[in-house]
């Protein structure tokens, strides 16, 4: 029995839970509303409520539980080493198993959990987007043409031209491997950031690195889990392992935290039960590894290859990429090993900017309250740029920014890299 399959299994996650407040310090929805039904402590007892028959399942119940962004700051902070995420997970899938998904959001994952007609949606959305969308005059992105579900006020990325995956090969050779490994896109790198995504596949090739990029993949399957829907997403879950446990590859490489952070750890205890498949996801899960950590722990940053960035930067760091996967100290390692790059870290580096994926569309006015923080750090920096590892991040960091009367570049770390190679092949001729 997993927590997905029965609100039961957080028992013992609730049970640690000394009531001390701790969290209080560090949520950044209690921050903004100073409520305590917004903090993991109240969410906590909530939750214990419905355990001892005391409250139901109540749309109220499901309105307070998805006022999370699983940032995990409280999880980083707990003394007791309360598991809040699984807690809010678990929870989130009881709801749905008792009241339903709302129909809007079924209608969503009814696509997503199908691939081809997933990107068949995407690929039209790419040519038909004007019709939606018309171009904002400061920024890079879009914002609606009319209310659809989207706030007026909201700047996007317009949709790539064609994705990711139909401009790369199944499989990328360069002339004797030094290692094989898969690259899981994302949705972000596949249908928004593809010059991001071409960058991870570019920086591997200049390091004598065979790329898989399989072609049946597709979403992580998070933002289902993250509404509860644990049925679909243990069905994406399946689909995945499938896919990569039979690849012949070192390492699966991720350029998005939430997604390695869901075949890390989602995936292993959606299916720690399932005698098919527990194991093959383990030995998945043991393979992945974000693009930064790769280059910097397994290949090793080479600083022959690296020309001058005459540039001052700032890093935010993804929740999920940091607390999730533990990655911090790499990407940082790269920005600081870059010649010319003057490299500031900013005030609360690690503090959510706001977006937790779909939370920035379902709670937009909180969103930004939270991002607000976030845009007067990078202001402070006087960087000309900001980098990240995450492009849910990076999506927010631009509309935030925009909203803020900012407007800096945004870049994945990996196309800081990606420049400083290309930086010094200028240098040569």
């Amino acid at each position: 029995m997993t927590i997905y399959d029965s609100i039961d299994e957080v028992k013992d996650e609730l049970l640690k839970c000394m009531k001390c407040g701790n969290c209080m310090e560090v949520c950044p929805v209690y921050l903004e509303e100073r409520k305590e039904g917004s903090v993991a402590r109240g969410k906590i007892r909530l939750i214990d409520a419905v355990l001892n028959g005391d409250l139901e399942y109540t749309e109220g119940l499901a309105d307070k539980l998805g006022l999370c962004l699983t940032c995990m700051a409280c999880v980083a902070k707990c003394p007791c080493g309360v598991k809040v995420d699984k807690i809010i997970f678990g929870a989130r899938a009881a709801i749905v198993r008792n009241r339903g998904l709302h129909p809007i959001k079924k209608a969503i994952f009814s696509v997503v959990k199908r691939p081809k007609l997933f990107n068949l949606g995407m690929i039209a959305g790419s040519k038909f987007q004007g019709l939606a969308f018309k171009k904002h005059l400061s920024v890079t992105g879009a914002h609606p043409r009319f209310p659809f579900g989207l706030d007026m006020r909201r700047i996007i990325p317009p949709l790539a031209s064609k994705p990711l995956r139909s401009q790369l090969p199944e499989v990328i050779k360069v002339p004797n491997p030094v290692r094989k490994v898969a690259f899981f896109t994302g949705c972000s790198m596949n249908f928004l950031y593809d010059k991001a995504g071409m960058d991870v596949a570019e920086v591997l090739k200049r390091n004598n690195v065979e790329i898989t990029v399989p072609k049946d993949q597709h979403c992580c399957g998070m933002p289902l889990l993250a509404h509860g829907d644990a049925e679909t997403a243990l069905e994406m879950a399946k689909s995945h392992v499938d896919i990569f446990s039979k690849l012949d590859v070192e390492h699966i490489i991720t350029a998005c935290g939430s997604c390695g952070t869901t075949f890390q750890h989602h995936y292993v205890d959606m299916l720690k039960d399932d005698p098919g498949y527990a194991q093959k996801a383990r030995k998945v899960a043991a393979k992945i590894i974000d693009i930064s950590d790769y280059i910097v722990k397994v290949i090793g940053l080479d600083e022959s290859k690296l020309g001058a960035l005459n540039m001052a930067v700032t890093y935010h760091d993804p929740c999920h990429l940091n607390r999730g996967m533990g990655v911090k100290d790499s990407p940082r390692t790269i920005l600081n090993k870059i010649p010319g790059l003057k490299f500031v870290e900013m005030k609360n580096a690690d503090r959510c900017c706001g977006s937790a994926g779909s939370f920035s569309l379902t709670h937009y006015d909180l969103s930004m309250d939270i991002h607000r923080h976030k845009s007067d750090a990078i202001k402070a920096t006087d960087a000309d740029a900001v980098v990240t590892g995450c492009g849910a991040c990076i999506m927010q960091l631009a509309d935030g920014m925009n909203r803020f009367d900012m407007n800096l570049p945004m870049y994945h770390t990996v196309q800081m890299l990606a420049k400083s190679y290309e930086a010094k092949e200028k240098e040569k001729k």
